[in-house]
């Protein structure tokens, strides 16, 4: 039986190494996709000519 609970102790430790591996994946990719989306946002179109005004205090 030792050697039994051995195999399921190690198989249970690389599923959950395995779980953890995933879930940090998961993380950076949730955040790299936040970036990319701030990157997309559109900026401002400001027509030409028109003068933004500057207060300089």
């Amino acid at each position: 039986m030792n050697r039994t609970e051995d195999v399921v102790e190690r198989a249970l430790a690389a599923v959950a190494a395995s779980k953890a591996r995933r879930e940090r994946h998961e993380r950076e990719r949730k955040a790299a996709y936040s970036r990319i989306q701030v990157a997309m946002l559109k900026k401002p179109v400001i027509p030409k000519g028109m003068q933004i005004p500057l207060e300089l205090h």
